[in-house]
């Protein structure tokens, strides 16, 4: 008798990895500052700048926003869906760092890609850009799987952040202008899919006000490699449609 077939498990992200997806597909977190020794806990919509530092878009008028321009010691709570009925099942991170306010236009358009809705209201007064550096993290990776990890953990590479981001555009519009199909199929879902942003994690895919993040398997490092995993994603999505 022939023995099974032996098939190699699908590999386990590392912590990092787990830890840097949850960052860039979360859409919604939990912000803590403090105030005289008080903690304050707020709902913030985070992004992420192509170098994986965190961005939110804050008024002046919150009650968070006065705590971080009087110490800009935060944390940020992240979260993915939970794998059963019990919330303890979702891998979630949490992150600290100093927040600082910045000026910086391809950066806001970056957090509006993400969060359009909010260009009701993004070029309001009172609302100004925040960046968070990552200098610690705690990441759990569902129930009893907690790592701790270190600002490298967060660190990306500097030339191929910066090849990716001057090719952003361009990719952008090639895909959206020629390949809308393609993207469709990645996104697993019909509809008018616009590629909005790409980086060296990953792209997102935008249909009106929902946006979906897809993930490269690991980062990768120029324009060719983008479109070699844009290639094979669309592959993956069309045989699995038609076996």
């Amino acid at each position: 008798m022939a023995e099974p077939e032996k098939v190699n498990p699908t590999p386990q992200p590392t912590p990092e990895w787990q830890a840097i997806t949850l960052l860039r597909a979360a859409r919604a977190g939990t912000l803590a500052t403090a105030r005289d020794g008080q903690p304050f806990a707020s709902l913030v919509t985070p992004a992420t700048a192509p170098d994986r530092t965190v961005l939110m878009l804050l008024s002046d008028l919150a009650e968070h926003t006065r705590h971080l321009k009087a110490d800009p010691r935060c944390a940020l709570m992240v979260s993915g869906p939970a794998a059963t009925a019990n919330p303890q099942t979702a891998p979630r991170v949490t992150i600290t760092g100093s927040a600082v306010p910045v000026e910086d236009a391809a950066l806001k358009a970056r957090w509006l890609a993400l969060h359009p809705y909010a260009a009701l209201y993004a070029d309001f007064a009172d609302f100004s850009l925040w960046r968070i550096a990552p200098n610690a993290a705690n990441l759990v990776g569902g129930f009893a799987r907690a790592h701790r990890l270190r600002a490298a953990a967060f660190e990306a590479p500097a030339a191929a952040v910066a090849a990716i981001a001057a090719a952003a555009a361009d990719i952008m519009e090639h895909c959206n202008t020629d390949h809308p199909a393609a993207l469709a199929a990645i996104a697993r879902k019909p509809g008018d899919w616009r590629m909005v942003g790409v980086d060296i994690d990953g792209c997102d895919l935008a249909q009106g006000e929902e946006v979906r993040r897809v993930h490269w398997p690991t980062p990768v490092v120029d324009a060719e490699n983008v479109r070699r995993e844009l290639v094979r994603l669309a592959r993956a999505a069309r045989s699995e449609t038609h076996p």
